[in-house]
């Protein structure tokens, strides 16, 4: 992934920061174990541990052969995008028919060495970290092995606890552009109002107000 450095995360808070304020559903991308195939992709709820992600899937997916065979994987999640049309972006002084598109977005890249969970305890420990991560409020049944309701459904899917070995993070909302630019598109993306405008506006929003400009006027070099 290209992150340029006005596009980086300011530190490694910021990204951990944007990635609680979601709900954690990514991609999980595996090689395929015939090179002349495309890789496998997996949609898929994780959950963020103490230096590894925690995440499970149905037995019967087609992953498992290609997973099992994976030193390392990456899982990909990405947010608060929006397409920028190039007259919002027309320099002063330009025509805005050359102004020059562009798209705004979030992302956190994981790489990760992967270790596949079959033990029944072991799954139902990822099961019970991942059920206090999206259903803090609880009310549902302790996962325990040999207990209903899920215990006789453990073994349907496999576990899978993911090591981080490394994180990249990308905020792309024109931050090497001058104050006054970035705060005209962010009023664009508001008054439009589609998809993820506002998600996107308001990380323009914040990232201007935590990053001191470079440039501080469409005049400046």
């Amino acid at each position: 992934m290209l992150i340029l450095p006005w596009d980086a995360a300011l530190d490694e808070a910021e990204w951990r920061e944007w990635l609680a304020g979601r709900e954690a559903f990514g991609v999980l991308v595996v090689n395929n174990l015939d090179p002349a195939r495309a890789p496998i992709v997996v949609p898929t709820h994780f959950t963020v541990g103490e230096g590894e992600l925690l995440l499970h899937l149905a037995r019967p997916n087609p992953v498992w052969t290609h997973l099992e065979a994976a030193a390392e994987v990456a899982l990909t999640v990405i947010g608060d995008y929006a397409s920028v049309p190039g007259h919002w972006r027309a320099k002063p002084g330009v025509p805005e028919e050359e102004g020059v598109p562009t798209s705004y977005y979030a992302t956190v890249h994981f790489r990760c060495r992967p270790t596949v969970v079959d033990d029944p305890q072991a799954k139902a420990d990822i099961l019970t970290a991942q059920l206090a991560d999206v259903q803090p409020e609880g009310r549902h049944a302790d996962v325990a092995v040999g207990q209903a309701p899920y215990g006789r459904m453990l073994s349907g899917i496999r576990g899978v606890r993911l090591e981080v070995l490394g994180v990249d993070a990308k905020f792309k909302y024109d931050d090497d552009k001058p104050v006054e630019h970035r705060e005209r598109v962010t009023e664009e993306l508001r008054r439009r109002g589609r998809g993820l405008d506002a998600g996107a506006a308001a990380q323009q929003e914040r990232r201007l107000a935590r990053a001191a400009p470079t440039i501080s006027s469409e005049e400046g070099p």
